[in-house]
């Protein structure tokens, strides 16, 4: 199994930036995509941005240019940096991990990120 651990959250003024990181171990040979997610209370998890072990990215419609996803396979590790956030970017952000439907996939126990003035 794989072990995930998010950290970078913080509390930051609209407009303002922050990278969030997500640190893999374990048997991180079998991780394909790293994944965002965020949730809210009261709302469905949703995805944020993904890439796989190739490289390719899908991003949540919301994120408009302003976040960028990136791995570090070498350092089991996950980036999301997020720039020009919005109050509504408000929500504890989740990293999760597949294996190609081999394995059920890893979540981590989320980091809080609250935009606020």
């Amino acid at each position: 199994q794989v072990n995930l651990v998010e950290s970078g959250g913080g509390l930051v003024q609209p407009g303002e930036s922050l990278r969030l990181t997500c640190e893999a171990s374990g048997n991180v040979f079998m991780i394909n995509a790293m994944r965002w997610y965020r949730q809210t209370p009261g709302k469905e998890r949703e995805l944020v941005a993904a890439i796989t072990r190739a490289g390719s990215l899908t991003y949540g419609d919301f994120v408009k240019g302003r976040f960028t996803i990136s791995r570090d396979i070498a350092k089991n590790t996950a980036y999301l940096q997020m720039n020009s956030l919005k109050v509504e970017d408000t929500a504890s952000y989740y990293c999760n991990a597949d294996f190609s439907g081999y394995f059920p996939e890893s979540w981590g126990q989320g980091t809080q990120v609250t935009v606020s003035s």
